[in-house]
Protein backbone atom coordinates (compact mmCIF):
# COMPACT_ATOMS: atom_id res chain seq x y z
CA UNK A 1 0.00 0.00 0.00
CA UNK A 2 2.81 2.21 0.66
CA UNK A 3 4.23 1.84 -2.84
CA UNK A 4 0.51 2.70 -4.38
CA UNK A 5 0.44 5.73 -1.82
CA UNK A 6 3.68 7.50 -3.12
CA UNK A 7 2.71 6.58 -6.98
CA UNK A 8 -0.61 8.35 -6.02
CA UNK A 9 0.98 11.36 -4.03
CA UNK A 10 1.57 13.57 -6.93
CA UNK A 11 -1.69 13.95 -7.66
CA UNK A 12 -2.95 14.09 -4.02
CA UNK A 13 -0.83 16.62 -3.12
CA UNK A 14 -2.75 18.93 -5.42
CA UNK A 15 -5.71 19.22 -3.83
CA UNK A 16 -4.61 21.24 -0.35
CA UNK A 17 -7.48 23.47 0.00
CA UNK A 18 -10.18 19.94 -0.38
CA UNK A 19 -7.82 18.40 1.77
CA UNK A 20 -8.43 20.86 4.41
CA UNK A 21 -12.01 20.94 4.36
CA UNK A 22 -12.12 16.70 4.48
CA UNK A 23 -10.12 16.73 7.46
CA UNK A 24 -12.36 19.27 8.98
CA UNK A 25 -15.26 16.88 8.12
CA UNK A 26 -13.04 14.17 10.01
CA UNK A 27 -12.88 16.48 13.16
CA UNK A 28 -15.75 16.64 13.30
CA UNK A 29 -16.80 13.64 12.84
CA UNK A 30 -14.36 12.27 15.30
CA UNK A 31 -15.42 14.94 17.95
CA UNK A 32 -19.31 13.89 17.96
CA UNK A 33 -18.19 10.42 17.94
CA UNK A 34 -16.50 10.64 21.15
CA UNK A 35 -19.29 12.84 22.44
CA UNK A 36 -21.75 10.09 21.80
CA UNK A 37 -19.58 8.16 24.79
CA UNK A 38 -19.33 11.07 26.96
CA UNK A 39 -22.63 11.97 26.84
CA UNK A 40 -23.90 8.54 28.57
CA UNK A 41 -22.02 9.81 32.34
CA UNK A 42 -24.92 12.92 32.69
CA UNK A 43 -27.46 10.78 31.22
CA UNK A 44 -27.05 7.93 33.79
CA UNK A 45 -25.93 9.69 36.81
CA UNK A 46 -27.55 13.50 36.31
CA UNK A 47 -30.42 12.71 34.48
CA UNK A 48 -31.61 8.92 35.50
CA UNK A 49 -30.09 8.23 39.51
CA UNK A 50 -29.70 12.09 40.66
CA UNK A 51 -32.58 12.96 38.61
CA UNK A 52 -31.76 16.64 38.04
CA UNK A 53 -34.50 18.12 35.56
CA UNK A 54 -32.81 20.42 33.75
CA UNK A 55 -30.79 17.30 32.45
CA UNK A 56 -34.29 16.69 30.27
CA UNK A 57 -33.32 19.42 28.30
CA UNK A 58 -30.01 19.31 28.20
CA UNK A 59 -29.07 16.32 27.29
CA UNK A 60 -31.97 15.97 24.34
CA UNK A 61 -30.45 18.95 22.74
CA UNK A 62 -27.27 17.86 23.12
CA UNK A 63 -27.88 14.35 21.24
CA UNK A 64 -29.49 16.50 18.73
CA UNK A 65 -26.10 19.18 17.92
CA UNK A 66 -23.84 15.99 18.62
CA UNK A 67 -25.60 13.94 15.47
CA UNK A 68 -25.89 17.16 13.62
CA UNK A 69 -22.48 17.81 13.77
CA UNK A 70 -21.40 14.21 13.33
CA UNK A 71 -23.60 14.10 9.78
CA UNK A 72 -22.55 17.32 8.74
CA UNK A 73 -19.00 16.31 8.88
CA UNK A 74 -19.36 13.14 6.89
CA UNK A 75 -21.17 15.22 4.18
CA UNK A 76 -18.46 17.32 4.18
CA UNK A 77 -15.52 14.56 3.67
CA UNK A 78 -18.10 12.69 1.27
CA UNK A 79 -18.31 15.72 -1.08
CA UNK A 80 -14.68 16.61 -1.13
CA UNK A 81 -13.30 13.36 -1.16
CA UNK A 82 -15.36 12.40 -4.10
CA UNK A 83 -14.72 15.46 -5.91
CA UNK A 84 -10.73 14.66 -5.41
CA UNK A 85 -11.07 11.03 -6.37
CA UNK A 86 -13.27 11.11 -9.54
CA UNK A 87 -10.91 14.36 -10.51
CA UNK A 88 -7.92 12.17 -10.24
CA UNK A 89 -9.03 9.41 -11.71
CA UNK A 90 -10.94 11.53 -15.07
CA UNK A 91 -6.98 12.80 -15.44
CA UNK A 92 -5.51 9.22 -14.62
CA UNK A 93 -8.05 7.98 -17.34
CA UNK A 94 -6.48 10.59 -19.66
CA UNK A 95 -2.72 9.84 -18.72
CA UNK A 96 -3.51 5.90 -19.04
CA UNK A 97 -4.87 6.23 -22.37
CA UNK A 98 -2.79 8.65 -23.92
CA UNK A 99 -0.39 6.34 -22.44
CA UNK A 100 -1.53 3.66 -24.43
CA UNK A 101 -2.21 5.16 -27.88
CA UNK A 102 1.05 7.28 -27.65
CA UNK A 103 2.98 3.57 -27.01
CA UNK A 104 4.35 1.52 -30.20
CA UNK A 105 1.93 -0.56 -32.86
CA UNK A 106 4.24 -3.98 -31.49
CA UNK A 107 2.34 -2.97 -27.87
CA UNK A 108 -1.18 -2.48 -29.12
CA UNK A 109 -0.82 -5.57 -31.78
CA UNK A 110 0.43 -8.12 -28.84
CA UNK A 111 -2.25 -6.67 -26.43
CA UNK A 112 -5.66 -7.71 -26.39
CA UNK A 113 -8.33 -4.15 -26.79
CA UNK A 114 -10.33 -5.83 -23.87
CA UNK A 115 -7.45 -6.45 -21.95
CA UNK A 116 -6.68 -2.69 -22.50
CA UNK A 117 -10.15 -1.36 -22.41
CA UNK A 118 -10.71 -3.24 -18.71
CA UNK A 119 -7.12 -1.23 -18.11
CA UNK A 120 -9.01 1.99 -18.61
CA UNK A 121 -12.59 1.15 -17.53
CA UNK A 122 -12.83 -1.60 -14.63
CA UNK A 123 -9.24 -0.93 -13.30
CA UNK A 124 -9.63 2.87 -13.07
CA UNK A 125 -12.87 2.21 -11.28
CA UNK A 126 -11.83 0.13 -8.75
CA UNK A 127 -9.16 2.63 -7.76
CA UNK A 128 -11.23 5.50 -8.11
CA UNK A 129 -13.38 3.90 -5.09
CA UNK A 130 -10.26 3.27 -3.19
CA UNK A 131 -9.32 7.15 -3.64
CA UNK A 132 -12.76 8.23 -2.91
CA UNK A 133 -14.51 5.86 -0.23
CA UNK A 134 -11.65 3.76 1.51
CA UNK A 135 -8.72 6.27 1.85
CA UNK A 136 -10.70 8.96 3.18
CA UNK A 137 -12.81 6.33 5.54
CA UNK A 138 -9.87 4.78 6.53
CA UNK A 139 -8.49 8.00 7.70
CA UNK A 140 -11.34 8.71 9.93
CA UNK A 141 -11.76 5.55 11.14
CA UNK A 142 -8.38 5.39 12.05
CA UNK A 143 -8.59 8.59 13.76
CA UNK A 144 -12.05 7.58 15.13
CA UNK A 145 -10.18 4.67 16.71
CA UNK A 146 -7.57 6.35 18.44
CA UNK A 147 -9.58 9.06 19.55
CA UNK A 148 -11.80 6.77 21.91
CA UNK A 149 -9.00 4.47 22.95
CA UNK A 150 -7.70 7.57 24.51
CA UNK A 151 -10.97 8.29 26.07
CA UNK A 152 -11.46 5.24 27.18
CA UNK A 153 -7.89 5.46 28.95
CA UNK A 154 -8.80 8.41 30.37
CA UNK A 155 -11.68 7.27 31.68
CA UNK A 156 -10.66 4.26 33.23
CA UNK A 157 -6.69 3.07 32.54
CA UNK A 158 -7.00 -0.58 34.27
CA UNK A 159 -10.68 -1.36 32.21
CA UNK A 160 -9.08 -0.21 29.50
CA UNK A 161 -6.38 -2.19 29.27
CA UNK A 162 -8.48 -5.61 29.45
CA UNK A 163 -11.33 -4.25 27.09
CA UNK A 164 -8.57 -3.57 24.67
CA UNK A 165 -5.71 -6.17 24.81
CA UNK A 166 -7.70 -8.90 22.26
CA UNK A 167 -7.04 -5.54 20.01
CA UNK A 168 -3.68 -6.45 18.45
CA UNK A 169 -4.76 -10.42 18.21
CA UNK A 170 -6.67 -8.82 15.30
CA UNK A 171 -3.42 -8.10 13.05
CA UNK A 172 -2.18 -10.94 12.33
CA UNK A 173 -4.99 -13.18 10.76
CA UNK A 174 -5.80 -9.57 8.77
CA UNK A 175 -2.76 -9.17 7.22
CA UNK A 176 -2.68 -12.85 5.94
CA UNK A 177 -6.06 -12.39 5.07
CA UNK A 178 -5.09 -9.25 2.86
CA UNK A 179 -2.35 -11.00 1.31
CA UNK A 180 -4.56 -13.93 -0.32
CA UNK A 181 -7.15 -11.11 -1.15
CA UNK A 182 -4.08 -9.38 -3.34
CA UNK A 183 -3.56 -12.27 -5.47
CA UNK A 184 -7.32 -12.92 -6.08
CA UNK A 185 -7.83 -9.37 -7.20
CA UNK A 186 -4.80 -9.99 -9.58
CA UNK A 187 -6.67 -13.18 -11.09
CA UNK A 188 -10.01 -11.45 -10.60
CA UNK A 189 -9.15 -8.41 -13.00
CA UNK A 190 -7.41 -10.73 -15.12
CA UNK A 191 -10.62 -12.72 -16.03
CA UNK A 192 -12.61 -9.47 -15.84
CA UNK A 193 -9.89 -8.65 -19.37
CA UNK A 194 -10.89 -11.95 -20.21
CA UNK A 195 -14.45 -11.32 -20.10
CA UNK A 196 -14.21 -7.90 -21.77
CA UNK A 197 -12.36 -9.20 -24.79
CA UNK A 198 -15.11 -12.05 -25.31
CA UNK A 199 -17.40 -9.00 -25.68
CA UNK A 200 -15.39 -6.97 -27.87
CA UNK A 201 -15.11 -9.57 -30.33
CA UNK A 202 -18.46 -10.56 -30.34
CA UNK A 203 -19.58 -6.94 -30.52
CA UNK A 204 -17.16 -5.87 -33.49
CA UNK A 205 -18.01 -9.19 -35.14
CA UNK A 206 -21.71 -9.35 -35.15
CA UNK A 207 -22.06 -9.73 -39.36
CA UNK A 208 -19.85 -12.97 -39.07
CA UNK A 209 -21.78 -14.22 -36.21
CA UNK A 210 -25.03 -13.35 -37.92
CA UNK A 211 -23.78 -14.75 -41.08
CA UNK A 212 -22.75 -18.24 -40.12
CA UNK A 213 -25.88 -19.16 -37.28
CA UNK A 214 -22.74 -19.02 -34.62
CA UNK A 215 -24.66 -17.37 -31.35
CA UNK A 216 -24.89 -20.21 -29.31
CA UNK A 217 -21.28 -21.20 -30.02
CA UNK A 218 -20.11 -17.30 -29.27
CA UNK A 219 -22.07 -17.58 -26.22
CA UNK A 220 -20.59 -20.91 -25.04
CA UNK A 221 -17.09 -19.59 -25.25
CA UNK A 222 -18.33 -16.46 -23.41
CA UNK A 223 -20.02 -18.75 -20.92
CA UNK A 224 -16.06 -20.23 -19.91
CA UNK A 225 -14.87 -16.53 -19.21
CA UNK A 226 -17.93 -15.61 -17.41
CA UNK A 227 -18.03 -19.00 -14.96
CA UNK A 228 -13.95 -18.60 -14.19
CA UNK A 229 -14.96 -15.02 -13.42
CA UNK A 230 -17.23 -16.59 -10.72
CA UNK A 231 -15.06 -18.56 -9.26
CA UNK A 232 -12.34 -16.31 -8.70
CA UNK A 233 -14.92 -13.73 -7.53
CA UNK A 234 -16.13 -16.41 -4.71
CA UNK A 235 -13.29 -17.60 -3.97
CA UNK A 236 -12.17 -13.80 -2.97
CA UNK A 237 -15.63 -13.91 -1.03
CA UNK A 238 -15.22 -17.08 1.38
CA UNK A 239 -12.01 -15.45 2.35
CA UNK A 240 -12.91 -11.92 2.09
CA UNK A 241 -16.03 -12.53 4.90
CA UNK A 242 -14.12 -14.58 6.94
CA UNK A 243 -12.95 -10.60 8.37
CA UNK A 244 -16.26 -9.71 9.64
CA UNK A 245 -17.20 -13.01 11.97
CA UNK A 246 -13.62 -12.82 13.29
CA UNK A 247 -14.04 -8.85 14.40
CA UNK A 248 -17.36 -9.90 16.01
CA UNK A 249 -16.22 -12.12 18.01
CA UNK A 250 -13.36 -11.14 19.14
CA UNK A 251 -15.65 -7.76 19.69
CA UNK A 252 -18.22 -9.98 21.85
CA UNK A 253 -14.76 -11.40 24.20
CA UNK A 254 -14.03 -7.50 24.78
CA UNK A 255 -17.39 -6.58 25.62
CA UNK A 256 -17.83 -9.15 27.68
CA UNK A 257 -14.31 -8.39 29.75
CA UNK A 258 -15.77 -5.20 30.43
CA UNK A 259 -18.77 -5.84 31.63
CA UNK A 260 -17.22 -8.33 34.11
CA UNK A 261 -14.27 -6.12 35.99
CA UNK A 262 -16.31 -2.66 35.00
CA UNK A 263 -19.56 -4.89 37.06
CA UNK A 264 -17.00 -5.40 39.64
CA UNK A 265 -16.08 -1.70 40.04
CA UNK A 266 -19.30 -0.58 40.15
CA UNK A 267 -20.53 -2.71 42.67
CA UNK A 268 -17.05 -1.91 44.89
CA UNK A 269 -18.13 1.99 44.58
CA UNK A 270 -14.65 2.31 42.42
CA UNK A 271 -17.02 3.61 39.98
CA UNK A 272 -20.59 5.36 38.76
CA UNK A 273 -22.79 3.68 36.76
CA UNK A 274 -23.06 6.84 34.37
CA UNK A 275 -18.88 6.69 34.16
CA UNK A 276 -19.45 2.33 33.22
CA UNK A 277 -22.06 3.40 31.09
CA UNK A 278 -19.82 5.92 28.90
CA UNK A 279 -17.00 3.46 29.09
CA UNK A 280 -18.90 0.60 28.16
CA UNK A 281 -20.39 2.98 24.98
CA UNK A 282 -17.02 4.42 23.90
CA UNK A 283 -15.27 0.79 23.77
CA UNK A 284 -18.77 -0.77 21.59
CA UNK A 285 -17.42 2.11 19.31
CA UNK A 286 -14.13 1.26 19.23
CA UNK A 287 -15.01 -1.88 18.23
CA UNK A 288 -16.98 -0.13 15.06
CA UNK A 289 -14.46 1.51 13.53
CA UNK A 290 -11.92 -1.08 14.09
CA UNK A 291 -14.60 -3.53 12.48
CA UNK A 292 -14.83 -1.03 9.09
CA UNK A 293 -11.01 -0.89 8.83
CA UNK A 294 -10.38 -4.42 8.52
CA UNK A 295 -13.10 -4.55 5.73
CA UNK A 296 -11.65 -1.65 4.31
CA UNK A 297 -8.24 -3.13 4.50
CA UNK A 298 -9.58 -6.24 2.78
CA UNK A 299 -11.31 -4.13 -0.23
CA UNK A 300 -8.19 -1.98 -0.53
CA UNK A 301 -5.89 -5.34 -1.43
CA UNK A 302 -8.27 -5.11 -5.03
CA UNK A 303 -7.70 -1.09 -5.17
CA UNK A 304 -3.96 -2.03 -5.09
CA UNK A 305 -3.84 -4.95 -7.60
CA UNK A 306 -5.79 -2.43 -10.01
CA UNK A 307 -3.61 -0.01 -9.12
CA UNK A 308 -0.64 -2.16 -10.09
CA UNK A 309 -2.18 -3.04 -13.49
CA UNK A 310 -2.19 0.46 -14.34
CA UNK A 311 0.99 1.43 -13.27
CA UNK A 312 2.30 -1.55 -14.89
CA UNK A 313 1.07 0.00 -18.32
CA UNK A 314 2.45 3.60 -17.25
CA UNK A 315 5.65 2.28 -16.54
CA UNK A 316 6.09 0.36 -20.17
CA UNK A 317 9.09 2.37 -22.20
CA UNK A 318 8.23 2.89 -25.84
CA UNK A 319 10.33 0.77 -28.28
CA UNK A 320 10.28 3.82 -30.65
CA UNK A 321 12.43 6.79 -29.41
CA UNK A 322 10.80 9.76 -30.45
CA UNK A 323 13.41 12.40 -32.40
CA UNK A 324 13.54 15.93 -31.64
CA UNK A 325 13.69 17.29 -34.89
CA UNK A 326 10.44 18.99 -36.54
CA UNK A 327 9.76 18.01 -40.45
CA UNK A 328 8.42 21.81 -41.25
CA UNK A 329 9.02 21.24 -44.96
CA UNK A 330 6.82 18.58 -47.21
CA UNK A 331 8.40 15.42 -48.08
CA UNK A 332 10.95 15.07 -51.48
CA UNK A 333 12.72 12.47 -50.99
CA UNK A 334 12.35 9.15 -49.44
CA UNK A 335 15.15 6.16 -49.38
CA UNK A 336 15.97 2.79 -47.57
CA UNK A 337 19.50 1.88 -47.36
CA UNK A 338 20.01 -1.97 -46.70
CA UNK A 339 16.83 -2.27 -44.48
CA UNK A 340 16.00 -5.43 -42.61
CA UNK A 341 13.37 -5.97 -39.95
CA UNK A 342 12.83 -9.58 -38.65
CA UNK A 343 9.77 -11.01 -36.92
CA UNK A 344 11.22 -13.63 -34.52
CA UNK A 345 12.25 -16.01 -37.12
CA UNK A 346 11.79 -14.90 -40.55
CA UNK A 347 12.66 -11.52 -42.11
CA UNK A 348 9.28 -8.91 -42.80
CA UNK A 349 11.90 -7.09 -44.83
CA UNK A 350 15.37 -8.14 -45.66
CA UNK A 351 17.99 -5.78 -47.33
CA UNK A 352 15.75 -3.54 -49.23
CA UNK A 353 17.45 -0.79 -50.52
CA UNK A 354 15.00 1.90 -53.01
CA UNK A 355 15.09 5.94 -53.25
CA UNK A 356 12.20 7.17 -54.33
CA UNK A 357 11.76 10.73 -55.20
CA UNK A 358 9.05 14.08 -55.75
CA UNK A 359 6.46 13.24 -58.04
CA UNK A 360 7.17 9.50 -58.23
CA UNK A 361 4.55 6.80 -58.42
CA UNK A 362 5.64 3.93 -56.54
CA UNK A 363 3.64 0.19 -56.60
CA UNK A 364 4.40 -2.60 -54.12
CA UNK A 365 3.26 -6.59 -55.77
CA UNK A 366 4.17 -10.02 -54.24
CA UNK A 367 2.57 -12.61 -52.81
CA UNK A 368 1.02 -12.46 -49.51
CA UNK A 369 3.39 -12.05 -46.44
CA UNK A 370 6.24 -10.52 -49.09
CA UNK A 371 6.40 -7.56 -46.76
CA UNK A 372 4.79 -4.97 -48.81
CA UNK A 373 2.56 -3.83 -45.81
CA UNK A 374 5.83 -3.72 -43.72
CA UNK A 375 7.55 -1.64 -46.37
CA UNK A 376 4.56 1.38 -45.60
CA UNK A 377 4.13 0.39 -42.00
CA UNK A 378 8.28 1.61 -41.75
CA UNK A 379 7.76 4.56 -43.07
CA UNK A 380 5.16 5.88 -39.97
CA UNK A 381 7.25 4.48 -37.06
CA UNK A 382 5.18 1.34 -36.69
CA UNK A 383 8.34 -0.48 -36.77
CA UNK A 384 12.33 0.82 -36.79
CA UNK A 385 14.80 -1.12 -38.45
CA UNK A 386 16.77 -3.86 -37.21
CA UNK A 387 20.11 -2.89 -39.30
CA UNK A 388 19.96 -0.13 -42.08
CA UNK A 389 18.35 3.23 -42.44
CA UNK A 390 15.23 4.94 -43.93
CA UNK A 391 15.93 8.57 -44.85
CA UNK A 392 13.73 11.27 -45.53
CA UNK A 393 14.73 14.47 -47.00
CA UNK A 394 18.30 12.90 -46.97
CA UNK A 395 17.98 12.66 -42.94
CA UNK A 396 17.37 9.81 -40.65
CA UNK A 397 13.73 9.01 -40.09
CA UNK A 398 15.03 8.69 -36.21
CA UNK A 399 15.74 12.10 -36.09
CA UNK A 400 12.14 13.69 -36.78
CA UNK A 401 10.03 14.43 -34.28
CA UNK A 402 6.49 11.33 -35.12
CA UNK A 403 3.95 14.22 -35.19
CA UNK A 404 5.61 16.32 -37.44
CA UNK A 405 6.62 13.29 -39.76
CA UNK A 406 3.20 12.11 -39.83
CA UNK A 407 1.35 15.33 -40.54
CA UNK A 408 3.14 15.03 -44.00
CA UNK A 409 1.77 11.19 -44.85
CA UNK A 410 -1.72 10.19 -45.19
CA UNK A 411 -2.32 6.33 -45.65
CA UNK A 412 -5.14 4.63 -46.99
CA UNK A 413 -5.59 0.82 -46.07
CA UNK A 414 -8.18 -2.08 -46.95
CA UNK A 415 -9.51 -1.90 -43.48
CA UNK A 416 -11.67 1.49 -43.06
CA UNK A 417 -12.16 3.61 -40.05
CA UNK A 418 -15.37 5.10 -39.64
CA UNK A 419 -15.79 7.09 -36.29
CA UNK A 420 -19.22 7.73 -34.98
CA UNK A 421 -18.87 11.56 -36.01
CA UNK A 422 -20.23 13.62 -39.03
CA UNK A 423 -19.37 12.58 -42.23
CA UNK A 424 -17.24 16.16 -42.57
CA UNK A 425 -15.31 15.02 -38.96
CA UNK A 426 -14.55 12.12 -40.68
CA UNK A 427 -13.32 13.54 -43.70
CA UNK A 428 -11.06 16.57 -41.45
CA UNK A 429 -10.30 13.72 -38.82
CA UNK A 430 -8.40 15.31 -36.24
CA UNK A 431 -8.17 18.44 -38.07
CA UNK A 432 -10.43 21.95 -38.27
CA UNK A 433 -13.54 21.60 -40.63
CA UNK A 434 -13.13 23.37 -43.55
CA UNK A 435 -16.61 22.86 -45.78
CA UNK A 436 -15.22 23.28 -49.15
CA UNK A 437 -11.81 21.54 -48.49
CA UNK A 438 -14.38 18.96 -47.36
CA UNK A 439 -16.68 18.86 -50.47
CA UNK A 440 -13.46 19.09 -52.69
CA UNK A 441 -11.95 16.42 -51.01
CA UNK A 442 -15.20 14.53 -51.49
CA UNK A 443 -15.71 14.87 -55.00
CA UNK A 444 -11.48 13.98 -55.94
CA UNK A 445 -12.45 10.88 -54.28
CA UNK A 446 -15.69 10.53 -56.44
CA UNK A 447 -18.00 10.94 -53.52
CA UNK A 448 -19.94 13.58 -54.69
CA UNK A 449 -23.12 11.74 -55.68
CA UNK A 450 -23.66 9.45 -52.35
CA UNK A 451 -23.04 12.30 -50.36
CA UNK A 452 -25.85 14.53 -52.04
CA UNK A 453 -28.08 11.74 -51.67
CA UNK A 454 -27.59 11.75 -47.74
CA UNK A 455 -30.55 13.18 -45.95
CA UNK A 456 -27.79 16.00 -43.85
CA UNK A 457 -25.03 15.97 -46.57
CA UNK A 458 -21.52 16.25 -45.02
CA UNK A 459 -23.52 16.78 -41.46
CA UNK A 460 -24.73 13.31 -41.68
CA UNK A 461 -23.74 11.33 -38.44
CA UNK A 462 -21.57 8.28 -39.22
CA UNK A 463 -23.03 4.79 -37.07
CA UNK A 464 -20.90 3.06 -35.91
CA UNK A 465 -18.12 1.30 -37.71
CA UNK A 466 -19.80 2.98 -40.97
CA UNK A 467 -22.39 0.75 -41.25
CA UNK A 468 -24.81 3.02 -42.72
CA UNK A 469 -22.58 3.44 -45.62
CA UNK A 470 -21.93 0.29 -48.05
CA UNK A 471 -17.76 -0.73 -48.35
CA UNK A 472 -17.34 1.19 -51.76
CA UNK A 473 -19.09 4.82 -50.02
CA UNK A 474 -16.48 4.12 -46.66
CA UNK A 475 -13.85 3.28 -49.37
CA UNK A 476 -14.52 6.91 -50.73
CA UNK A 477 -14.65 8.45 -47.48
CA UNK A 478 -10.94 7.38 -46.66
CA UNK A 479 -9.70 8.61 -49.86
CA UNK A 480 -11.03 11.98 -49.24
CA UNK A 481 -9.71 11.90 -45.54
CA UNK A 482 -6.29 11.02 -46.86
CA UNK A 483 -6.62 13.89 -49.73
CA UNK A 484 -8.02 16.49 -47.24
CA UNK A 485 -4.63 16.27 -45.10
CA UNK A 486 -2.95 17.66 -48.05
CA UNK A 487 -0.03 15.19 -47.47
CA UNK A 488 3.24 15.12 -49.18
CA UNK A 489 3.55 11.47 -49.44
CA UNK A 490 0.69 9.26 -50.24
CA UNK A 491 0.01 5.30 -48.83
CA UNK A 492 -2.16 3.72 -50.60
CA UNK A 493 -2.78 -0.31 -49.29
CA UNK A 494 -5.57 -1.91 -51.44
CA UNK A 495 -7.35 1.56 -50.85
CA UNK A 496 -9.55 1.09 -53.95
CA UNK A 497 -10.49 -2.73 -53.57
CA UNK A 498 -14.45 -2.15 -52.75
CA UNK A 499 -14.71 -0.30 -55.86
CA UNK A 500 -16.03 -1.48 -59.07
CA UNK A 501 -13.51 -0.60 -62.28
CA UNK A 502 -15.11 2.09 -63.63
CA UNK A 503 -15.45 4.21 -60.34
CA UNK A 504 -11.57 2.88 -59.68
CA UNK A 505 -10.91 4.69 -63.05
CA UNK A 506 -12.50 8.25 -61.89
CA UNK A 507 -10.73 8.09 -59.15
CA UNK A 508 -7.42 6.97 -60.47
CA UNK A 509 -7.61 9.80 -62.63
CA UNK A 510 -8.30 12.51 -60.21
CA UNK A 511 -5.72 10.93 -58.15
CA UNK A 512 -2.70 11.55 -60.88
CA UNK A 513 -3.84 15.31 -60.98
CA UNK A 514 -3.71 15.42 -57.45
CA UNK A 515 -0.65 13.52 -57.13
CA UNK A 516 1.51 14.62 -59.39
CA UNK A 517 3.79 17.01 -56.85
CA UNK A 518 3.71 14.18 -54.24
CA UNK A 519 5.08 11.04 -53.36
CA UNK A 520 2.36 7.57 -53.77
CA UNK A 521 3.71 4.62 -52.80
CA UNK A 522 0.41 1.86 -53.72
CA UNK A 523 -0.15 -1.89 -52.59
CA UNK A 524 -3.01 -2.97 -55.38
CA UNK A 525 -4.11 -6.33 -56.45
CA UNK A 526 -5.28 -5.33 -59.75
CA UNK A 527 -3.34 -4.29 -62.89
CA UNK A 528 -5.32 -1.32 -63.87
CA UNK A 529 -4.09 0.19 -60.59
CA UNK A 530 -0.59 -0.35 -61.13
CA UNK A 531 0.70 -0.25 -64.46
CA UNK A 532 0.58 3.17 -64.86
CA UNK A 533 2.72 3.56 -61.97
CA UNK A 534 6.48 5.35 -62.74
CA UNK A 535 8.25 2.19 -61.29
CA UNK A 536 6.56 -1.49 -60.04
CA UNK A 537 8.64 -3.16 -57.25
CA UNK A 538 8.46 -6.76 -56.72
CA UNK A 539 8.65 -7.99 -53.47
CA UNK A 540 9.05 -11.86 -52.06
CA UNK A 541 9.62 -13.11 -48.44
CA UNK A 542 10.74 -9.21 -48.04
CA UNK A 543 12.82 -8.52 -50.19
CA UNK A 544 12.81 -6.82 -53.92
CA UNK A 545 13.31 -9.16 -56.44
CA UNK A 546 12.53 -7.10 -59.35
CA UNK A 547 11.93 -3.71 -60.33
CA UNK A 548 10.57 -1.77 -63.69
CA UNK A 549 7.86 -0.22 -65.30
CA UNK A 550 4.57 -2.60 -65.85
CA UNK A 551 6.44 -3.36 -69.29
CA UNK A 552 9.67 -3.85 -68.38
CA UNK A 553 8.73 -6.22 -65.87
CA UNK A 554 6.35 -8.21 -68.21
CA UNK A 555 9.60 -8.86 -70.35
CA UNK A 556 12.19 -9.74 -67.53
CA UNK A 557 10.57 -11.33 -64.39
CA UNK A 558 8.67 -14.64 -64.38
CA UNK A 559 7.45 -13.54 -60.72
CA UNK A 560 5.94 -10.15 -62.08
CA UNK A 561 4.26 -11.81 -65.04
CA UNK A 562 3.03 -14.92 -63.12
CA UNK A 563 1.82 -11.85 -60.38
CA UNK A 564 -0.38 -9.53 -63.71
CA UNK A 565 -2.13 -12.98 -65.09
CA UNK A 566 -3.57 -13.16 -61.80
CA UNK A 567 -4.55 -9.93 -61.11
CA UNK A 568 -6.16 -9.90 -64.54
CA UNK A 569 -8.30 -12.89 -63.58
Amino acid sequence: MKKVLKRFWPYIKEYKLQYLFVLFGIILTVAATIATAQIMKPLMDDMFISKKEEMLYIIPISLIVIYFAKSLGRYIQTVFMNYIGQHIMSRLREILLYKIITLDMSFLYKNRSGELISRVVNDIGRIEYFVSNMLPELFRESITVIGLIGYVIYLNSMLAFYSLILVPLIIYPLILIARKLKKYSHRSQEKSADVVTRLTEVFNNGEIIKANATEDYELRRFSVENWKFFKINMKSTYVGELVSPMMEIIGAVGLAAVIFIGGKEVYADRMSVGEFTAFLTAVGLVFQPIRRISSIYRRIQDAIAASERVFEILDTKNLIADGKELLRENIWQVEFKNVVLKYKDYHALNNVSIMINKGEKIALVGDSGGGKSTFINMLLRFYDPDSGEITINGKNIKEFNSDSLKHHISLVTQRIYIFQDTLAANVAYGQEIDETRVNQALSLADATVFVDSLENGIHTKMEEFGANLSGGQRQRVAIARAIYKHSSLLLFDEATSALDNESEKRIQASLDQYTKDKITITIAHRLSTIEHADKILVMQKGSIVASGTHQELLDTSEIYQRLAGEFEK
